[in-house]
């Protein structure tokens, strides 16, 4: 099976794929994922200029779209790409590209299954569903990370009743576990639990709730240390004003500011636990990856999150902004701890390469062949 996955946000001028794949990692993780499970995988990228390379068993063509201004415009492009691709199917990113998808579905003869993606999208707005509507009628199924994250669509109704919705983790990650002792002299982490945060300091990811649970914890565990490794952060005066205002929090919680990506696998090997605040997540990269690196995560109970923990089974949930119950969770992860084998060992089983390789193996699989069916 040969499957073509579309790429229709456009690549940052001046790069080459080279330099893409680099700055944007998943756009290879996820066509490795199903290369992986022995399916052929080209990746179709807009961009500036026409380009190709193969890497990995993955063909990758730039597509240049660079002065089209039109949706037709731009279909036409990839659809002429895909003519010399032969695909059997479709894989496009992004529920919010469907008007893109549809256009080069406009231009293909003969026409091709089509599986789309959810990235953390969102339904359109209220005077754009008609259109949308029309336009996800060439769906042969819709990917999310958890199936309750369709709702907001189903209710909608963006898709046929019968489109088939898949559950498929939105990446994975090549994160390993690794020495703890090692991590720790070469981060400066320490704490008992220590605990470690990585995400934006915005209302969204609600680090106020998060301080705030340490600081009811604190007494039960006057060891923890929080770290907290963060990008973009409107919310960084707020956060400083509130660990300088409790005495539970200073000195307690360290502010490690923007810190590169690999070094981020360094700080989880060096934590005991991982918490997040999210109130909405499309999968949750983050926890993803402290899970790949053995580390028992205290999540909010958000559809993602659901999905990433087996419903719970590994790790902690939480109520979204509900310190109580987070501090609570805190202290039952820091005194029962789960060893960084079990929590590896969940990952590999349900979120490694291979795990989400067959899963997109099915799916794939299972789009092809209701279109063979209908056709017949």
């Amino acid at each position: 099976m040969h499957v073509a996955q579309l790429n229709f946000l456009p690549a940052p001028d001046g790069l080459d794929i080279e330099a893409l794949l680099e700055s944007w990692p998943s756009l290879q993780d996820i066509a490795e994922l199903a290369a992986g499970a022995g399916i052929r995988i080209s990746v179709l990228q807009a961009a500036s200029h026409a380009e190709c390379l193969t890497r990995n068993d993955v063909d990758y063509h730039f597509v240049d779209v660079d002065g089209m201004r039109t949706l037709e415009s731009r279909g036409r492009l990839f659809a002429d790409v895909l003519d010399d691709v032969h695909a059997d199917v479709l894989h496009a990113h992004g529920l919010g590209f469907v008007e893109e998808a549809f256009a080069v579905a406009g231009h293909l003869s003969p026409a091709l299954p089509i599986l789309f993606q959810d990235h953390a999208d969102r339904p359109p707005r209220w005077w754009r569903r008609p259109r949308h509507r029309r336009c996800f009628a060439i769906a042969s199924g819709v990917a999310f990370t958890s199936v309750d994250q369709a709702q907001p669509f189903v209710s909608a109704r963006m898709f046929g009743r019968s489109t088939p919705l898949f559950a498929i983790p939105e990446s994975s990650s090549r994160f390993t576990p690794g020495d703890q002792t090692r991590a720790r002299a070469e981060t400066g982490l320490y704490g008992d639990p220590c605990v470690l945060w990585v995400g934006r300091l915005t209302s969204g990811k609600d680090p106020l709730t998060v301080l705030e649970a340490v600081a009811l914890v604190a007494a039960r565990l006057p060891g923890l240390r929080l770290w907290c490794a963060f990008g973009a952060a409107p919310m960084l005066a707020e956060v400083r004003a509130r660990i300088a205002d409790d005495p539970h929090l200073a000195g307690r919680v360290h502010l490690l500011g923007s810190v590169p990506h690999a070094r981020i696998e360094t700080l989880l090997r060096a934590a005991d636990l991982f918490v997040s605040g999210s109130r909405a997540e499309g999968s949750g990269y983050a926890a993803l990856e402290a899970l790949a690196c053995g580390v028992t995560p205290v999540l909010t109970d958000i559809p993602a999150f659901r999905a990433l923990t087996g419903n719970g089974r590994i790790g902690h949930l939480w109520p979204c902004g509900d310190a109580k119950r987070l501090a609570d969770e805190l202290f039952l992860a820091a005194t029962g701890r789960v060893s960084p084998q079990q929590v590896r060992a969940h990952f590999d089983a349900t979120l490694s390469f291979e795990a989400v390789g067959r899963l997109w193996s099915e799916a794939y699989s299972q789009v092809l062949g209701g279109w063979r069916r209908r056709a017949a």
